[in-house]
C-alpha cells in the first residue's frame, strides 16, 4: 500500500502508465501460457533467480527466461494469475509487467542471421578447397590433369554456388519481376557468367576456368551482407510491445455490485469496472467512487503519482496505487489513449523506415551502369572478333571487376567498426542506418525525468527539522510504499535516525498516513489534506499536533554525464531542446542548471511527438533522447533516437541506439563517431569508384581475365575494410 504525497506534475492525463508495481487483474485461462516483461534482468544470475522464484509458485509447471528479449514465459494451471507471478518476481527484486502472448506471437526469433552465417561458412569452405585445386593449374598442370582439377572444382562450386548465393538470387529475381534493378542483379549475373564461362572452358578443355573467382566473389559478398545484417533493426516492434501492455481483462460490476471477469473487448461505454489497488486501469474512464493515487509515469514521464477521486479522468494502462476505484467506461479497446499511442508509434516507425541509406543511393546509379558497360563490352568484342568465347570472357571480367563487392562492404564494414567502438564506450547500435542518420542530426530533444535525471526523488533540508520531528516522519514514511515516502525513510535512516513509536497508524487513500504521538495527531502527506498551500517544488508535508505543516521538498539528481553530453552536443553545433511532462518552473530551473536554453513543459505524449514533427517540418534533423512510454511516439518520429538502458521496454525497442550504462557522456561521442563514420563511408565509395575507373578499362581492353578481375575485386574489398578499421 502507498500513501499520498504532493507532486508538482499536472493532474490531468489522458493516457497510460505502467510501473514495477503489481499488474494484471484477471485469472489465467486453463493451461495458460503467461508472459512477463523483465526489463531489469541482465545476466545468467538474474535468469536463475527469476526462474527459481517462479518455479516455487504453486501451480506453475515450467518457467523459462529469455535474456535477449528480457521476457519470462510461464506455463501454469488455471489457478495462477499474472498478478501472482508479478508479485513473486518483484519480491525477488526484479521489475515485472504482464504481456499479452497473443499480441507478441509474431515476434519469434529471426533466423536470417544464422542462415547468412551458415551460407558464408559453406562458401568459405568451398573457396578454400577450390583455391587448393587451382594451385596445381597455376603451377602449370596441363592436359588430363588440368581438366580433372577443373571438373573437381566444378563439382565443388556448382552445388555451393546454388546454395550460398540464394539471398542474391531471390532479391535479384524480386527486383526484375517488378521491373527494376538493384545491386543483386549484377551480382547474380557476375556469379553465373563466371560459372558458365568456366563450364564452357572445362567442357572444351580450355586452359582457364574461373570457379575460384565465382566462389570467392560469393564469399566476399556474403561477408558484406552478414556484416550489414548484424547492424540492422531490432527484431521486435515497439508498436507490438505497446499493444501487449494493454490489459486484456477487466472486473465489470454488475447491477448488484458483484464483480465479474470479462474481456476488455466485451466492455461498452457506460459500464462500471472495479480497479483494485496495484492493478492497471483497463479502460479510459471517469472515477465514480473511491480515492487513490494513480501512477502516470509512462504518460507524463514523472515518477510521482497524482491524486484520483470522483470525477478524475483515468486512462488505460495507468496503475492504481492505494485505494479501490470504481470507474465508468468512456472508451475501451482500440479507442483508448494507450492504443492511440501504439498507433502513433507504428505510423512513425513506418515513416522512418523509408530512409534511404548512402549504399542504396549508390546502387540506384551503379546497377544500370554495370549492365550497360558489360553488354557494350560483349557486343563490341564480338563484332571485332566474331568469337563468342572471347566476348563472354570479357563480359564476365567486366561484370566481376565492376561487381559492387566493395560498395557492399563500404557501409557495413564502417558501421561494424564504429559500432564496436561505441559499444566499448557504452552505446549499443540497433539499426544499420542509425549512425548515418545521427551524423545528419542538427537538433537534439531531451526528455528530463529518467533521462537527464535519475528519476529518483531525494529529500532536501532534513537538517532543518527537529530531531523528534525526524523520528516521527520516519515512522510515518515507513508505513507507506509511496516513492517520496520510501526516499524520505531511506534518507532519514542514512542520517542515523530511529523511528519514533506511534499509535493508531493508518493510511488515508489518496492523501497520506496519519497516527498519534504522545496523544497528539501526526500526519505525513498531501498539502491540501493539512490545509497548506502546495509549493511549486515537489514536496510532502509533515504536521505534528496543531503546529503549522512543514514542507519537506524533494529534488531529483542529475544523471552522470548529462551536463557533459549537453555541452558536447552544443560544442558540435547542435541545437538542444528540453521537452518534459514536469511543471514549467521545475523544467526551467533544471534547464538553467544543465545549460539548455529552449524548453517545453507539461508536455503529453502526442505533444512531444507533435513537437518533433514540427521541427522536422522546419527542416531540422531531430535526435530524440527519452526513456518512457510518453516518449515512445517521439522516439519513433525522430530522425534518430537514443534511450538509456533503464528505459521502458517499448522505448528501448523504438530507439535506434541504447545507452548501456547510466552515463550520458557517450551521446556526444556517438555523434562525433557517426560524423567520422559517414566520412569513412564516403571515402570507401571514393575508393570503389577510383578502383573501377582504373580497373574497368583493363577489363574492357581484354587485359584482365575473370580470375584477375576477381583478384582485383578482392583487393578493393580488402582496402575498403582496412579503411573502415581506422575508426577503431
Amino acid at each position: 500500500m502507498a500513501s499520498t504525497f504532493e507532486h508538482s506534475s499536472p493532474a490531468v492525463c489522458p493516457a497510460c502508465s505502467v510501473t514495477p508495481a503489481a499488474e494484471a487483474l484477471a485469472e489465467a485461462p486453463k493451461d495458460a501460457r503467461l508472459m512477463l516483461s523483465l526489463p531489469g534482468i541482465h545476466c545468467a544470475g538474474c535468469i536463475s533467480t527469476v526462474e527459481k522464484a517462479l518455479a516455487q509458485v504453486p501451480g506453475v509447471h515450467e518457467a523459462r527466461v529469455n535474456l535477449t528479449l528480457k521476457r519470462a514465459l510461464v506455463d501454469a494451471g488455471p489457478e495462477v494469475t499474472a498478478e501472482d507471478l508479478v508479485k513473486v518476481v518483484e519480491s525477488a527484486g526484479y521489475e515485472a509487467h504482464e504481456l499479452d502472448p497473443g499480441v507478441l506471437a509474431s515476434t519469434a526469433a529471426d533466423r536470417s542471421a544464422k542462415d547468412l552465417l551458415m551460407r558464408l561458412a559453406v562458401a568459405g569452405f568451398a573457396m578454400m578447397n577450390v583455391m587448393l585445386l587451382s594451385i596445381a593449374v597455376w603451377s602449370g598442370a596441363e592436359g588430363v590433369t588440368r581438366d580433372m582439377m577443373h571438373w573437381i572444382s566444378a563439382a565443388i562450386v556448382l552445388p555451393a554456388i546454388v546454395f550460398t548465393g540464394k539471398p542474391f538470387y531471390v532479391n535479384a529475381w524480386s527486383a526484375l519481376r517488378h521491373g527494376r534493378l538493384n545491386m543483386d542483379v549484377p551480382i547474380t549475373l557476375a556469379i553465373w557468367l563466371a560459372v558458365g564461362t568456366s563450364l564452357y572452358e572445362t567442357i572444351h578443355s580450355g586452359a582457364h576456368a574461373y570457379f575460384d573467382a565465382a566462389i570467392a566473389l560469393t564469399f566476399f559478398l556474403l561477408a558484406g551482407r552478414y556484416l550489414d545484417y548484424r547492424t540492422r533493426a531490432s527484431a521486435r516492434s515497439a508498436a507490438q510491445e505497446l499493444a501487449a501492455m494493454e490489459v486484456p481483462r477487466a472486473l465489470r460490476l454488475a447491477e448488484t455490485g458483484t464483480p465479474e471477469t470479462v474481456g476488455v473487448g466485451d466492455l461498452a461505454v457506460g459500464d462500471r469496472v472495479l480497479v483494485r489497488p496495484g492493478g492497471r486501469v483497463p479502460v479510459d474512464g471517469t472515477v465514480l467512487e473511491g480515492t487513490s493515487e494513480i501512477d502516470r509515469a509512462l504518460m507524463t514521464g514523472e515518477s510521482l503519482p497524482a491524486f484520483a477521486g470522483p470525477g478524475t479522468a483515468v486512462s488505460a494502462g495507468e496503475v492504481n496505487l492505494t485505494g479501490p476505484l470504481t470507474v465508468e467506461v468512456t472508451a475501451a479497446g482500440e479507442d483508448t489513449a494507450l492504443h492511440r499511442i501504439a498507433d502513433l508509434v507504428a505510423i512513425a516507425e513506418s515513416g522512418r523506415n523509408n530512409y534511404t541509406s548512402l549504399a542504396d543511393q549508390a546502387a540506384k546509379l551503379y546497377a544500370p551502369g554495370v549492365h550497360i558497360l558489360s553488354a557494350l563490352a560483349a557486343i563490341g568484342w564480338y563484332l571485332y572478333t566474331f568469337d563468342l568465347r572471347i566476348s563472354l570472357n570479357i563480359a564476365a571480367a567486366v561484370l566481376i571487376i565492376t561487381c559492387p563487392c566493395a560498395l557492399g562492404l563500404a557501409v557495413p564494414a564502417v558501421t561494424t567498426a564504429a559500432s564496436g567502438r561505441l559499444f566499448r564506450k557504452g552505446m549499443l547500435i540497433k539499426d544499420g542506418t542509425a549512425m548515418e542518420r545521427l551524423a545528419e542530426a542538427d537538433t537534439v530533444v531531451f526528455d528530463k525525468t529518467g533521462t537527464l535525471t535519475m528519476g529518483a526523488p531525494h529529500p532536501v533540508g532534513l537538517d532543518d527539522l527537529p530531531v523528534d520531528a525526524q523520528g516521527v516522519a520516519l515512522s510515518l514514511a515507513t508505513v507507506s510504499g509511496h516513492p517520496l515516502a520510501e526516499a524520505l525513510a531511506g534518507a532519514l535512516r542514512d542520517m542515523g535516525r530511529q523511528p519514533t513509536p506511534l499509535t493508531d497508524l493508518r493510511e488515508v487513500p489518496g492523501y497520506g498516513v496519519e497516527g498519534k504521538w504522545n496523544g497528539r495527531p501526526v500526519r505525513l502527506g498531501r498539502a491540501s489534506w493539512m490545509g497548506a498551500e502546495a509549493p511549486a517544488l515537489t514536496a510532502t508535508f509533515l504536521q505534528i499536533g496543531d503546529e503549522p505543516p512543514q514542507a519537506i521538498p524533494f529534488t531529483d539528481s542529475m544523471r552522470p554525464g548529462a551536463a557533459a553530453a549537453v555541452a558536447g552536443l552544443k560544442a558540435n553545433g547542435l541545437r538542444v531542446i528540453l521537452v518534459s511532462g514536469d511543471t514549467r518552473g521545475a523544467v526551467e530551473r533544471f534547464a538553467a542548471e544543465i545549460g539548455i536554453d529552449e524548453v517545453m513543459a507539461e508536455a503529453l505524449p502526442d505533444q512531444k511527438a507533435a513537437r518533433v514533427a514540427e521541427l522536422a517540418e522546419q527542416g531540422a534533423r531531430v535526435l530524440m533522447v527519452g526513456d518512457g512510454l510518453n516518449d515512445t511516439a517521439a522516439l519513433s518520429a525522430a530522425h534518430v533516437s537514443i534511450s538509456p538502458a533503464s528505459a521502458l521496454d517499448a522505448a528501448r525497442v523504438a530507439s535506434d541506439m541504447v545507452l548501456l550504462g547510466k552515463d550520458l557522456a557517450p551521446i556526444a561521442d556517438a555523434f562525433e563517431t557517426s560524423v567520422k563514420a559517414r566520412a569513412r563511408i564516403r571515402e570507401n565509395f571514393t575508393i570503389a569508384t577510383v578502383y573501377n575507373i582504373i580497373a574497368v578499362p583493363f577489363a574492357i581492353a581484354g587485359l584482365a581475365t575473370p580470375l584477375v578481375a576477381a583478384l582485383a575485386m578482392s583487393s578493393s574489398s580488402i582496402t575498403v575494410s582496412l579503411n573502415a578499421l581506422r575508426l577503431r
